[in-house]
């Protein structure tokens, strides 16, 4: 920062960031009663997580008993906190060193899935991503499945998350304010999506915890939180 700047980033951010004392508490009130409503129209609801339940219990179910590996759910499913387009990331434990063949073993079971037309779930846009980090990526039942494997700092990471938001508290605050700024990504502004070279939501996650820790004990709404993001 320049001299004269006046400090730190989290001081600065702290000292220039208006605060919600300087927006009228009654029109506060009823843009935090607009946001809730945005917020109950794109979070889950029974008959998503019923869905997804369902195709991560398929996709265990053809990949994790077929050759004997753990599959597991991380990202936004677990944490609740997926618009109505997410996407489903699992992650595939299993030996992914050199000569094996965990990983094309995968891509041919859901290629089987793919030509079979009584399958319980069409399986259908099968690609093999060959990056820094391995991915197999498809639809099933019409839900993009993202399959990775031992991304174990994932796992980690929906449990830090969880812990965050029953730190925080005050009906889910966190998570709220996650969908309300995720869906403001996704759908008004285009921002989110890290396979087109955006921000992914880990990152978006990140910044949101980053305004929790420099202002939580003032934030009371999902619109505060997104107007200091």
């Amino acid at each position: 920062m320049a001299p004269g700047g006046g400090g730190a980033l989290p001081a600065v951010m702290a000292r220039d960031v208006p605060g919600p004392a300087a927006i009228p508490a009654a029109a506060m009130a009823s843009a935090e009663v607009a946001a809730a409503e945005v917020v109950r129209r794109v979070q889950p609801t029974e008959a998503s997580e019923r869905r997804r339940a369902e195709v991560v219990h398929y996709a265990r179910r053809i990949v994790g008993t077929a050759l004997g590996c753990e599959v597991f759910v991380f990202g936004s499913v677990p944490l609740k906190t997926y618009l109505p387009d997410g996407d489903i990331d699992l992650t595939v434990i299993g030996n992914t060193s050199c000569g094996s063949t965990l990983i094309d073993d995968v891509y041919y079971i859901l290629g089987s899935g793919e030509e079979n037309g009584d399958a319980e779930f069409e399986v259908k846009d099968l690609e093999h991503i060959d990056a820094e980090v391995r991915l197999i990526k498809c639809t099933i039942g019409n839900i993009i499945v993202d399959i990775s494997f031992n991304q174990t700092g994932g796992i980690c990471a929906v449990s830090f998350l969880e812990l965050v938001d029953r730190k925080v508290g005050k009906n889910h605050l966190f998570k709220r304010s996650i969908i309300l700024i995720k869906g403001w990504c996704y759908y008004e502004s285009r921002l989110l999506g890290a396979h087109h070279g955006l921000i992914s939501t880990y990152a978006l996650e990140t910044l949101i915890l980053y305004v929790f820790n420099l202002f939580h004990k003032s934030l009371h709404g999902p619109l505060e939180v997104s107007g200091i993001f």
